[in-house]
């Protein structure tokens, strides 16, 4: 007899103080894009997002935002990347996909309200976000 075994989705909940933390940077870097590296913890395909890193050496411009990860330290805690777009769409673009970083990507669109928050998987997905 052989047995399926259901695939269990991603779910990502992110912190308040994370989002106010992201929502004010965006609206800082406007109109050019942001992006931060999300820390937290991964548990049974569920992510906490805790806190925000800057990333050393970080390039953005009205539709780019890029870094290069050969300089981050080795940090267990890094879970995925936030960044915006300004332009108002929050789909991954093709690039986004190939330039995945961690678990998670979110996607945050102008205006840069609560409500404006996405979470993708690498294919492209959508995930779901909880707000804690």
């Amino acid at each position: 007899m052989i047995f399926k075994q259901k695939k269990v989705e991603r779910q990502v909940s992110l912190k308040k103080d994370a989002l106010d933390g992201i929502l004010s940077y965006c609206k800082m870097k406007h109109p050019n894009e942001c992006i931060l590296i999300l820390k937290g913890k991964s548990k049974n395909r569920h992510i906490v997002i805790d806190s925000l890193v800057i990333p050393p050496f970080s390039e953005t411009g009205p539709t780019f935002a890029g870094f290069p990860s050969s300089f981050l330290p080795l940090d267990f805690s890094y879970v995925g990347i936030v960044h915006s777009h300004p332009a108002g769409s929050a789909e991954p673009s093709l690039e986004d996909l190939n330039n995945f970083f961690g678990l998670v990507s979110l996607i945050v669109k102008s205006p840069y309200e609560d409500e404006d928050v996405f979470a993708w998987d690498r294919e492209g997905n959508s995930v779901k976000l909880t707000i804690i």
